[in-house]
């Protein structure tokens, strides 16, 4: 099964834009006990992939491993075309230059509660990328704008709320100017107002050619949101497919019984 729907990524990969991140073989284990155990996976340019599964299970494992916050043990990792690692060794040469292109949003926010908002989106570019603190400034708001947050530029987190800090992550990792963005659980707690805030802003990234990898138990987000789905049980892909396909239509058991638990939103 697993086989069926990875060939149907291939396919569509093939006939449109090509993969921003492959993955073949990874596997990952912390202290004799195995996260991943030898996972293939393609996600085409531009396309949202949400990675569900219980929790444990190696979906944020996974995730870090494509920037290399966590090294794998075995496998291969291509991300635009580069190789960065291969058989558990490090080949990207240049890590900081890596997560420049592969931004990360954090479950919580990870904002500077002493910086305002259009000050943490500054930091991230002086400090990552050397760009001076007026062209940062001058981007941070165009971006903040973006997000829709021109008019909490001056706002300190604790002042905002969490789909606000959200959204100010968002734009801190869309300063360095990557070209795929993962995400650590983003709406887990977050309301449904801001909730919606975030899908709104994530749609949009989409629609403006943005690859995202999603990390979420919440699947109406990941049904609204996702062109592709990837069920992970026991570090290996279980079942894949469309949200359609995933959510509403499993064909393993164990996709099923995760579905009927967590499907109804709360």
């Amino acid at each position: 099964m697993v086989h069926e729907t990875l060939d149907t990524a291939r396919d569509a990969t093939a006939s449109g834009a090509r993969p921003a991140v492959t993955i073949r073989g990874l596997r990952k284990s912390f202290d004799g006990r195995q996260v991943l155990g030898g996972i293939d996976l393609d996600v085409p340019s531009g396309r949202i992939v949400s990675i569900i599964g219980q929790s444990g299970g190696g979906k944020t494992t996974l995730m870090r491993c494509v920037n290399l916050l966590e090294q794998p043990d075995d496998g291969v990792i291509d991300v635009n075309g580069e190789t960065i690692c291969a058989k558990g060794a490090v080949t990207c040469r240049n890590l900081a230059k890596l997560r420049q292109r592969v931004g990360m949003v954090f479950q919580r926010f990870n904002l500077f509660p002493h910086l305002t908002a259009v000050e943490n989106v500054v930091l991230a570019q002086m400090h990552a990328a050397g760009i001076g603190e007026r062209e940062g400034v001058e981007r941070a708001v165009r971006l903040l704008t973006r997000v829709g947050l021109a008019h909490r530029a001056t706002a300190y987190p604790e002042r905002m709320s969490g789909g606000e800090q959200q959204r100010v992550a968002i734009a801190r990792a869309l300063a360095l100017g990557p070209t795929v963005l993962l995400f650590d659980e983003p709406t887990s707690a977050l309301d449904p107002e801001s909730t919606g805030e975030v899908l709104r802003v994530m749609r949009e990234l989409a629609n403006d050619g943005m690859t995202m990898i999603l990390v979420t138990h919440e699947l109406p987000f990941a049904r609204e949101v996702s062109d592709w789905v990837v069920f992970i049980d026991g570090g290996r892909i279980i079942e894949q497919g469309t949200a359609t396909d995933v959510l509403d239509k499993p064909r393993e058991a164990r996709t099923a019984a995760y579905v009927a638990r967590y499907a109804a939103p709360a």
